[in-house]
């Protein structure tokens, strides 16, 4: 997949100061605080850095953590992993395949076939309604 690939200067401009922590700086958001936690909506969650579509409504379930979390990326290529050894734990950081926007985490405690939780920050996300997807 091509890279978007913008200054830092350019990413500060293009994004909110907390979508520019957690993309850029891999922050997180506190848990119960994101927009997109509760949601129910159908439709697409896009890459707030760069409007790559990374995750399904159909995926999204409520695993209580406080985070958006879904069983699986909208394509599996949508999303690259990277070993997190901040915070003095080892995780699998989830980033957006076309920026390397910091999106969350995965861990292996999930509903589904393969059994993973993506927990994801709402900062991180662009919500896509179904009725205005591919508009």
């Amino acid at each position: 997949m091509p890279k978007l690939t913008l200054t830092e200067a350019e990413w500060r401009e293009k994004l909110s100061p907390e979508q520019y922590h957690v993309l850029r700086e891999a922050g997180t958001e506190r848990a119960f605080t994101g927009k997109y936690e509760k949601n129910k909506a159908d439709g697409l969650y896009k890459c707030a850095g760069c409007g790559l579509p990374v995750f399904e409504s159909a995926a999204k379930y409520d695993s209580g953590s406080g985070w958006p979390s879904f069983t699986a990326p909208s394509d599996g290529d949508a999303v690259d992993m990277n070993q997190d050894q901040t915070h003095g734990m080892v995780r699998t950081e989830v980033v957006c395949a076309r920026c390397e926007g910091h999106l969350g985490h995965v861990f292996p405690d999930g509903p589904g076939p393969e059994g993973l939780r993506y927990c994801i920050n709402s900062a991180s996300l662009k919500f896509e309604p179904e009725d205005k997807a591919g508009d």
